[in-house]
C-alpha cells in the first residue's frame, strides 16, 4: 500500500491507542524505515497526502528526527516537514505509517475523556505534539517570538480529552522533584508549571476546568504555586477562578523556584493590591532565570501558554550577571538541538546496521526495512 493510500484504509484506531508502550521499538522502527531511503534510488517516489490534497514527497528532504524529551536525547521520533519551511511538521512516523498531526490527537478509546494523567509512551507524543509541533509552530501568534523545548521524560502532566480528541494540557512540578538538573533544591510545594489549550477550544472556560484539577489533586496542601511570572491573561483567569472558589484564596501563590516563603506572592492579595493585572496587557522579555530552559510565560485569550522556569533565583546579581553569558550561550544550542534538522545519516548507520544485524537473526523471511506500512487500518481524514 502506498503512502498517499494508507489514509483511506480507515479504522477506528489511532496511534495512542496501539502504539507499544516502548519507546526503544517506536525508534528502532523509524530507523530501520528511514534506511529504506537509501536503497530507494530507481524506483518508483512515495508521496504522503496531505488533508488539503497536497502531497508531499518522501524523501530526506522532506523527513527528520526530533527529540522527544529536553533531558533524554536519545529518544527521537522521525517527522515529516514541509520541504519549503522544515520548522513545520506535517505527520510523524509511528506504527509502520505515517499520521497526520491531527489523527495523533484523536483517541478511539471512549475512557479517555477529561483530565487524564499521562503515563504511556503513546500519551507521551501526543504530550509532545500538543507543546512543541501544535502550540510552538501551528498555534502560535505570527509576531510571538517565543519557542518551545518538549518536557522531561518523566514530567507529571494531564492531557484534557473531549469527544475523541486531545485539546489541552496541563503540567505540574511535584513537591520534593529537582528545580533543575544543576540544582540540588527541590520543589517546596506543588506547581503549576505549564498549560495549553488550543484555539478552537478557547473561550470555553478549560483555563479554569484545568486550574481547579490542580487544586482539587492537591486538596491536602496549604499551598499550592503558579510558576512566576503570571501574565495578565493567566491573572484574569486566576480572578474568576478565586472569586468562584473563595476557599482557594489563601492556598494559591506566584512562587519562584524552589518555592519558600521568600519567593512566594499570594495571587489574591496581589490581585486586590493591582487590581489593573486582571486588564492591561503585558509584553514580557525572557528573563535571565528562564534563559536557562528557554521558556517563556505569556497567555492567550482566557488560556495560560507553557512557562518553565528552569532554575531558582540566583543568590545575588553579581552571580547573576556572571552567568548570564553562560545561559544564553546554553540557551542557543538547546535552541538548536530542537529544531528540525536533517537526519544525521554517520550517527544513524550504526543504528541502522544494529536493526538489520537484529531483523536477519529474528526472520529470515520479514525484512525490518521493508517499505510497507502495517496491514492495521487506518483512519480517514
Amino acid at each position: 500500500m502506498n503512502a498517499e493510500e494508507a489514509p483511506a484504509a480507515a479504522a477506528h484506531f489511532y496511534p495512542v491507542d496501539i502504539l507499544e508502550d516502548n519507546p526503544e521499538v517506536v525508534q528502532e522502527s523509524s530507523v530501520a524505515y528511514y534506511s529504506t531511503f537509501g536503497i530507494q534510488a530507481g524506483t518508483s517516489p512515495q508521496y504522503y497526502s496531505l488533508p488539503t490534497g497536497e502531497k508531499v514527497k518522501l524523501e530526506d528532504a522532506s523527513v527528520c528526527f526530533l527529540p522527544m524529551y529536553r533531558d533524554e536525547p536519545k529518544y527521537k521520533i522521525l517527522v515529516l516537514v514541509n520541504p519549503q519551511d522544515r520548522k513545520t511538521v506535517l505527520a510523524v512516523y509511528l506504527n509502520k505509517s505515517w499520521w497526520s498531526i491531527e489523527e495523533i490527537m484523536k483517541t478511539s478509546d471512549s475512557s479517555r475523556e477529561g483530565l487524564i494523567q499521562v503515563q504511556s509512551f503513546g500519551e507521551r507524543i501526543v504530550l509532545f505534539i500538543l507543546n512543541y509541533v501544535i502550540f510552538g509552530k501551528l498555534e502560535r501568534n505570527l509576531d510571538d517570538d517565543m519557542f518551545f523545548l518538549p518536557h522531561s521524560a518523566k514530567e507529571h502532566a494531564k492531557i484534557l480529552w473531549r469527544n475523541g480528541a486531545a485539546i489541552a494540557f496541563y503540567t505540574t512540578k511535584m513537591k520534593g522533584s529537582l528545580c533543575g538538573k544543576s540544582s540540588g533544591e527541590c520543589y517546596m510545594l506543588p506547581v503549576l508549571d505549564t498549560a495549553f489549550v488550543r484555539r478552537e477550544h478557547r473561550r470555553e472556560g478549560l483555563g479554569m476546568k484545568m486550574l481547579l484539577d490542580f487544586c482539587q489533586t492537591f486538596e491536602n496542601e496549604d499551598a499550592l504555586g503558579l510558576s512566576c511570572p503570571i501574565s495578565t491573561a493567566m491573572y484574569q483567569v486566576c480572578h474568576k477562578f478565586l472569586l468562584a472558589y473563595p476557599e482557594e484564596q489563601d492556598r494559591l501563590w506566584e512562587v519562584e523556584a524552589p518555592g519558600d516563603w521568600g519567593q512566594r506572592v499570594n495571587i489574591w492579595l496581589k490581585i486586590q493590591l493591582e487590581p489593573r493585572l486582571s486588564y492591561r496587557k503585558v509584553t514580557r522579555r525572557v528573563t535571565s532565570e528562564e534563559a536557562d530552559s528557554c521558556h517563556r510565560e505569556r497567555f492567550q485569550d482566557d488560556e495560560p501558554r507553557p512557562s518553565d522556569n528552569g532554575e531558582m533565583n540566583k543568590d545575588s546579581q553579581n552571580r547573576e550577571a556572571a552567568q548570564k553569558i553562560t545561559e544564553n550561550k546554553d540557551c542557543i544550542m538547546m535552541m538548536k538541538e530542537f529544531t528540525p534538522q536533517p537526519p544525521d545519516k554517520e550517527n544513524l548507520n550504526q543504528e541502522i546496521h544494529d536493526v538489520q544485524k537484529i531483523a536477519k537473526r529474528k526472520s529470515n523471511k520479514t525484512d525490518v526495512i521493508e517499505n510497507k506500512p502495517a496491514k492495521q487500518g487506518r483512519p480517514s481524514f
